[in-house]
């Protein structure tokens, strides 16, 4: 047995295939299971089930992938960690994002993090806190930054809070809401809500004042571009973090909505934004210094011009409005 043929074995149990696995790996088909008979020759026993079509791993073959994975990553990180004590400036970092962090702050960080590190490669993955949370529990990332209230109570992880990105609504210039001088909350359910995924505790507190049983918006997306691209298309109101739209609230391009009524409970609207990793586990000395870059930019103050974009704008008597506020 040797890293090699357990990689080969997770990567069959990923495909579900001979073929494919065996073009992923970069091998000949004949060659890679040869070296699956030969794992298995050596445990004494069956790993994946050829009866099946879709070729799950057999009892013993599920023991083996889940030891396999920590092998192999345990493998990548001792020789990764290794490489940036001998070298300092090598390696590799494989973090991840959420999207709404992933506008400004995360990408602000990679700019710094590259200039000062040049020698270190970095993979970043942009997805939502579920699968970032099993992208981390597989060891496929060392980090991710996110909203941070899912993972809190979880002994699993540990968490570093940042600072908190507030959500708002949103709409496009001309849309029929901004001609009124007070909106209310009904006002917010009498158009299609496109939104960011949303946390159920959100969704029920939504629920509550729609006088529904349940409430799902119109459009569930993590991917902000469509989210933007429908609101500026539609009549659809937009909910999503005031930093993911900030340039577009600064230039007029969308709109910011205010409701008279609603209730503080909504802010949870926000992001309680941090740092999620796993608890007990040592991170690559290139985690700690992104997460370092990524602490240090997160408490440095706004520039002035970033400032003023993200204020609500003031407007003059006789000015034309470009945001519908509450009494």
């Amino acid at each position: 047995m040797d890293l090699r043929q357990l990689r080969y074995f997770i990567a069959l149990t990923e495909y579900r295939s001979f073929v494919r696995a065996a073009e992923a790996m970069g091998i000949t088909q004949p060659a890679f299971s040869r070296a699956i008979q030969n794992l298995e020759q050596t445990f004494g026993c069956a790993l994946v089930d050829r009866a099946n079509k879709a070729l799950p791993p057999t009892p013993e073959g599920q023991v083996v992938v889940q030891h396999a994975r920590r092998l192999v990553q345990g493998a990548a990180q001792l020789n990764n960690e290794v490489l940036q004590m001998t070298k300092l400036d090598a390696g590799e970092l494989h973090f991840g994002s959420g999207p709404a962090l992933a506008v400004r702050l995360v990408p602000a960080a990679l700019r710094q993090f590259i200039e000062q590190r040049p020698g270190i490669r970095t993979a970043l993955l942009v997805d939502n806190a579920e699968r970032l949370g099993q992208a981390l529990r597989r060891e496929q990332i060392e980090f991710f930054v996110d909203d941070i209230r899912p993972f809190e109570a979880d002994p699993n992880f540990h968490t570093e809070a940042l600072t908190p990105r507030p959500g708002l609504f949103f709409c496009r210039p001309g849309h029929p809401l901004l001609a009124k001088d007070s909106l209310s909350t009904n006002d917010l359910f009498a158009y299609p809500l496109a939104s960011a995924l949303l946390a159920p505790g959100v969704r029920k507190r939504l629920a509550n004042l729609s006088g529904r049983s349940d409430f799902t918006p119109h459009l569930q997306t993590e991917h902000l571009a469509v989210l933007r691209s429908v609101v500026l298309a539609s009549d659809a109101i937009g909910a999503a973090s005031e930093e993911a739209v900030a340039d577009d609230l600064a230039n007029g391009t969308l709109v910011r909505l205010h409701w008279r009524n609603l209730p503080p409970g909504l802010e949870v609207l926000s992001v309680r934004c941090g740092v999620i990793s796993r608890s007990g586990y040592r991170l690559s000395p290139a985690a700690r210094a992104m997460i370092d870059t990524l602490v240090s930019l997160d408490a440095a103050p706004a520039p002035a011009s970033e400032a003023h974009r993200r204020s609500p704008p003031r407007h003059s008597p006789g000015a034309p409005h470009r945001t519908a506020r509450g009494s």
